[in-house]
């Protein structure tokens, strides 16, 4: 299913989006089956897209995300463990990943999107890091807020966290990018999966079509070799469902700040107080 072509894509890139790896039936089948979680979980906001009363000023509190639907939700425990995405990832990272997140977005029309993070700043996965399946339920692009990714970045380190535009983003934090250095957008089908590494720095902008969803349903992977991850995202699942018990990291740690060295953009890492540095662009 993963040609070598494309594993070397994602060794270079940190990212690779597979196509049409779930049909059109699927993904409607996704679409209704989390629009009516979402009227059951909150009764409250059972309302239209275009309803004037609530979440006007933020289409997300209309269309929050759904969080770890998985551990109370068959379909959402069947795809995260999927035997497509299984063997993707077997193929792209070289042995069978645990299981640890879902989440489904429904990022409407006016939503916000989501400043440049990295995944691996929240799962803390210990050693080597987390990767995400993000399958698009809609088509993605500029316009509703496709999914942007910075080639190459999952060679850097964690990077330290600054404060980020909540007009424009529904997180408060983000991380810096060198002066030359840009994210690019990733353009998808409704059915396509995104398969990207914990490092990779990536992000969405704002929703700014007049009437277009871009939903999403997202898993989030640890590498087999793993021996901790950050305890929100327990219990740890094998790709059969099963659980596997795994210690507890926590957060904190080291993070890489950008410097000018000879007028190049440089990495320091930011242990204790002391700078050590570690990449350059």
């Amino acid at each position: 299913m993963i040609a070598q072509e494309q594993i070397e894509q994602y060794n270079r890139d940190g990212f690779l989006v597979v196509s049409g790896l779930f049909s059109a039936e699927e993904i409607e089948f996704y679409r209704t089956h989390f629009e009516s979680m979402r009227r059951t979980e909150h009764p409250e906001l059972a309302v239209s897209l275009n309803d004037t009363e609530i979440g006007a000023d933020d289409p997300l509190k209309t269309y929050p995300r759904l969080m770890m639907p998985h551990r109370r939700d068959g379909a959402s425990l069947e795809w995260l463990i999927d035997s497509r995405l299984n063997r993707a990832m077997t193929a792209l990272l070289g042995t069978e990943p645990y299981a640890v997140q879902t989440m489904f977005y429904f990022k409407p029309a006016g939503a916000r999107g989501q400043a440049l993070h990295q995944d691996q700043y929240y799962l803390r996965v210990q050693p080597g890091t987390c990767m995400a399946a993000w399958m698009a339920v809609d088509d993605c692009d500029e316009e509703n807020g496709c999914l942007q990714a910075v080639p190459g970045s999952h060679t850097w380190p964690l990077l330290c966290t600054v404060a980020a535009d909540t007009t424009q983003s529904f997180t408060d934090v983000t991380v810096p990018l060198p002066d030359g250095v840009e994210a690019v957008p990733v353009l998808m089908k409704a059915g396509d999966v995104l398969f990207f590494n914990g490092q990779i720095v990536h992000g969405s902008l704002p929703n700014r079509s007049g009437n277009r969803f871009r939903r999403a349903l997202i898993g989030h992977y640890i590498v087999g070799e793993a021996e901790k991850v950050y305890h929100w995202y327990k219990p740890v699942l094998r790709m059969d469902g099963s659980e596997i018990g795994l210690g507890e990291s926590e957060a904190g740690g080291a993070c890489g700040v950008w410097v000018e060295q000879d007028g190049a953009p440089v990495l320091e890492l930011e242990v204790e107080g002391v700078n050590r540095k570690i990449f350059q662009e």
